[in-house]
């Protein structure tokens, strides 16, 4: 009954899911442009953070296309309350990188952090469901209080890239003892200029003698 009062839809083409369908059709899922560095250990991702800070790996699932499935599913989840998506996306990539000997030496995962305004706001952090399904699949723990966001920036999505850099995006570390001498993976949704995980890479890697790798749902 709840199936035919309120079907399940394709959070990219809007069409009905067919039974055995989660989140995202067949068809669009096929469709989606994978990056998946980690399968070929292609360093397009990494070579963004080259000179800015020391990274061990990094990798995405799917590139970003503007006014393409990648932004209408990105969207649902930021900004239509489809919070399910995180989980699937991290379902997804988690299962690939257990398989990956790079990744294997994780420690811990630590999502980028939302103000609490902006959480509070949203009712979930959208990186949240993302990180808790890799950390499950690496069976390594899931920290949301260590990196803390102090101060609050609009989105930076549709920001220019010289606009996005000038944001100043202040993130603290309240527990540095807790990632000394571990490798950490800090997740977040889309990487675009890389801005604002340079600015929580700057603290997680600060007199912690850290190792760090990256994985997003998106790079643009």
């Amino acid at each position: 009954m709840l199936n035919l009062l309120f079907p399940k839809i394709c959070n990219s083409c809007k069409n009905k899911l067919l039974q055995g369908e989660e989140i995202i059709c067949a068809y669009c899922r096929h469709q989606l442009p994978l990056a998946c560095f980690h399968r070929t250990n292609n360093d397009t991702m990494k070579n963004i953070f080259y000179g800015r800070f020391p990274l061990e790996n990094a990798t995405a699932l799917v590139m970003f296309q503007k006014k393409g499935s990648t932004q209408e599913i990105l969207h649902n989840l930021k900004y239509r309350g489809q919070k399910e998506i995180s989980a699937f996306f991290g379902k997804w990539l988690g299962a690939e990188l257990s398989q990956n000997d790079s990744y294997k030496s994780i420690d811990l995962v630590i999502p980028v952090p939302l103000h609490r305004k902006r959480l509070k706001k949203r009712g979930y952090n959208q990186v949240s469901g993302f990180g808790k399904e890799i950390a499950s699949s690496l069976n390594v723990p899931f920290r949301e209080d260590i990196l803390l966001k102090v101060s609050q920036t609009d989105s930076q999505v549709f920001k220019k890239r010289i606009t996005r850099f000038a944001s100043e995006e202040i993130f603290t570390l309240s527990k540095p003892e807790e990632i000394t001498n571990k490798h950490v993976l800090l997740v977040d949704d889309i990487v675009t200029t890389g801005a604002t995980i340079e600015n929580c890479a700057q603290q997680l890697l600060k007199n912690t003698q850290a190792k760090l790798s990256i994985a997003t749902m998106a790079i643009a």
